[in-house]
């Protein structure tokens, strides 16, 4: 193969989305999911190999879809495929440094930037973890995605059940109802499944400090490992304050983009768990620095999960190639056709609550064209 065989000849962005069934949907501080979105970013090289990549739908799914096959795909036409670092100094330089779309950038370039990393790896044969100078090994994971919502305590009890039945031993629980029903939620896990499960809880933005305050105690009592984002992403203040509220950790990330917004959290302190994703903060390449500077500062890294199977598998192969590596956050919810069927399966977990990179080269995974074919987007909001 030559060089000008990976020269970029195609950029396509599918925005696609399916509606979820009444009655089986989640809710959460953030509302309840009605469908669910993506945007799966597929490049094309001279020489033929395809690579694929997801980019966060930002809610959005048809705006982030357009920014991919517009302004970036013209930046990125005719670029070299393996000059990954390269295509993402161009974009950061012509579109995210100045009066770009920020974080829509971030998301949009972090499709083509996967998708990249998902050519190489198929041009010499290699997964992305051995790209990435890894091995494979088992990555703990967690029982977390869009599920585990604001059911009664006897209701969640019994899906947490389940899925420890699966293999997980960590189970995240979500917060940002109210302080007094959210801590009768986390405790009354604890006591039902014991000391030995570790629990991680998640507000999704949904407290004030306040809220923080009342919860954070009796989140210590019933010995849970992280509270996560209680607070947007920008509001670092909040942060900084609730940090005394208790001994639970804070983490935060999914809705940080670069390493530059990263930087911010790591020498700050306010947050020790670091949660980049891969879709959203400007990619493999970008997750893999942002891993370096916590490396550093011996802090973990765990990413946040996605949308669809491609999104975790490579959180998967990154986690095997990086230091300080913390949990793949496993998606266990229901009817999600882009990890079931719009690929061939991501993962599985092991009973000891592990999971392994796949040995497929680039990514591992194969994608129904068809079936993006047969799910265009589905306008408006993904919460109610």
């Amino acid at each position: 193969m030559t060089q000008s065989d990976l020269t970029i000849t195609g950029v396509k962005a599918y925005a696609t989305s399916f509606p979820l069934p009444p009655g089986g949907n989640v809710r959460l501080g953030i509302g309840r999911a009605v469908k669910k979105d993506a945007v799966v970013v597929k490049i094309t090289t001279a020489g033929g190999i395809v690579g694929w990549g997801e980019s966060h739908h930002a809610r959005a799914p048809s705006t982030i879809a357009k920014l991919v096959e517009t302004t970036l795909a013209m930046l990125v036409m005719g670029e070299d495929a393996a000059d990954v670092q390269g295509v993402w100094r161009k974009i950061y330089g012509k579109q995210l440094a100045s009066h770009g779309l920020g974080a829509g950038t971030a998301m949009a370039m972090s499709g083509i930037d996967m998708a990249l990393w998902d050519i190489r790896g198929k041009a010499v044969g290699w997964p992305l973890y051995k790209l990435l100078g890894g091995k494979s090994r088992p990555v703990k994971a967690y029982a977390g995605g869009i599920s585990l919502g604001f059911q009664e305590p006897a209701a969640l009890i019994d899906e947490a059940r389940v899925h420890l039945a699966a293999g997980y031993r960590a189970i995240k629980l979500r917060l940002g109802d109210n302080p007094r029903d959210d801590l009768a939620r986390v405790h009354a896990v604890r006591n039902a499944l014991g000391d030995d499960i570790t629990i991680l809880t998640d507000a999704n933005t949904g407290y004030g400090v306040a809220d923080a305050r009342r919860v954070m105690p009796g989140l210590d009592e019933a010995g849970v490992a992280w509270l996560e984002e209680p607070f947007p992403a920008h509001d670092y203040r909040s942060y900084r304050e609730a940090k005394s509220f208790g001994r639970v950790p804070l983490a935060a990330g999914e809705n940080h983009y670069t390493r530059f917004e990263f930087s911010r959290l790591i020498e700050e302190g306010m947050v020790t768990i670091l949660q980049p994703d891969l879709s959203k903060t400007g990619g493999v390449s970008e997750v893999m620095k942002i891993a370096a500077m916590a490396s550093a500062h011996k802090l973990p890294v765990h990413p946040h999960t996605s949308m669809t199977g491609l999104n975790m598998a490579a959180s998967i192969h990154l986690l095997a190639a990086i230091d300080d590596a913390g949990y793949f956050e496993g998606d266990v919810s229901k009817n999600n056709l882009f990890r079931d069927v719009m690929v061939n399966e991501p993962y599985r977990v092991d009973m000891q609550g592990c999971v392994l990179p796949l040995e497929g080269p680039g990514l591992g995974l194969t994608v129904d064209e068809e079936f993006l074919l047969a799910h265009p987007v589905i306008e408006g909001p993904s919460y109610v």
